[in-house]
């Protein structure tokens, strides 16, 4: 049997579980939280002075700051990117009555709500080019991305896995910086961001360890070539207007990590996390192959840390067309 018959036979297999893992790890639209919950109300007289808050508190975070949230929600935005490409994995199909499409859909409107709720706060706070950010998002979705999944559902899931809790930790970095700032509500909503990210992570990670049980050698070949090539984050695609695709991801990522929000080391980290919650060196069964791409995982991140060390990041910041300082 060819190996893309083996995985649409086990994600077949697996698919009968979805409901029961929408159930524990998907939150009822009528019962979870939405971004009006965090924003000012339009309804309500209140809703002006509301926003002078706002307004006032953003000033006392840093051009940096801005940065990093502007880049954050722009991922979020491109969600329709995101939905499309994981509908056309093997398995899902594009298929309305599937149990793994159903699951897409539904986890597609949890994050909905993020892009949301930050474009509100960013266009409220007035200290961003809001233009120039819709034009990045607009790049972002028009340009498409090649994460090196192709429509491999193991690998996919690593890459969902590994995504999710780098997401994580970026927005319950930002919550933390926004409330020694001062900003208690844009704090509040990271890190509401940052517990459905987390959730997330949880499920597709249990998505891989269910594969594991029934095909460990092919699931240990799609870790180890996801961790080869490097997981290659939705803001690897980012681009100003007027430039290339990707264009603008080394300056964010420099930004992000001058700041401590997302780090080489939160990398490794999460890549060392990854291998002991899936018990990679536990595993038994193993073939010839597999073992060797195995033990390549297990070395990984000693050698990747080290790399981590001698990283230098430049001490000024890049001019972005989303941020002007002047408006800080």
């Amino acid at each position: 049997m060819s190996l893309k018959n083996v995985r649409l036979e086990v994600m077949q297999h697996l698919e009968k579980d979805v409901d029961s893992l929408i159930e524990k790890y998907l939150i009822p639209i009528d019962t979870i939280w939405q971004p009006t919950d965090f924003l000012p109300d339009s309804t309500k007289d209140s809703f002006f002075e509301e926003v002078r808050e706002i307004r006032e508190l953003s000033k006392e975070l840093p051009y940096d700051f801005w940065v990093v949230l502007v880049g954050d929600m722009i991922t979020e935005e491109a969600l329709p990117s995101y939905e499309s490409w994981l509908m056309d994995v093997e398995g899902i199909d594009q298929i309305e009555a599937n149990g793994w499409s159903k699951w897409i859909r539904h986890w597609t409107g949890e994050e909905n709500r993020h892009g949301d709720v930050l474009n509100k706060y960013l266009y409220l706070s007035g200290r961003v080019n809001m233009k120039e950010i819709e034009k990045t998002t607009q790049h972002l979705i028009a340009d498409g991305h090649d994460i090196g999944t192709g429509r491999d559902p193991y690998k996919n899931f690593v890459y969902t896995s590994f995504q999710e809790l780098a997401t994580y930790v970026s927005h319950n970095r930002v919550a933390k910086i926004a409330k020694q700032k001062g900003s208690k509500q844009l704090a509040k909503m990271c890190k509401i961001i940052a517990g459905d990210e987390m959730r997330h992570h949880h499920a597709y990670s249990e998505f891989v360890e269910r594969i594991f049980t029934v095909d460990p050698n092919q699931m240990m070949m799609a870790f180890h070539d996801m961790m080869k090539r490097k997981i290659a984050m939705p803001a690897h695609f980012l681009r100003e207007s007027g430039g290339q695709i990707g264009s603008a991801f080394e300056e964010f990522s420099n930004t992000a990590q001058r700041i401590g929000v997302y780090t080489s080391n939160d990398y490794v980290d999460i890549l060392q996390k990854l291998i002991d919650r899936w018990e990679i060196g536990k595993i038994t069964g193993l073939n010839e192959e597999a073992e060797k791409a195995r033990d390549y995982l297990m070395k990984l991140p000693p050698r990747m840390y080290r790399l981590s060390e001698r990283i230098k990041i430049p001490e000024n910041s890049f001019q972005f067309k989303w941020v002007d300082p002047a408006k800080l």
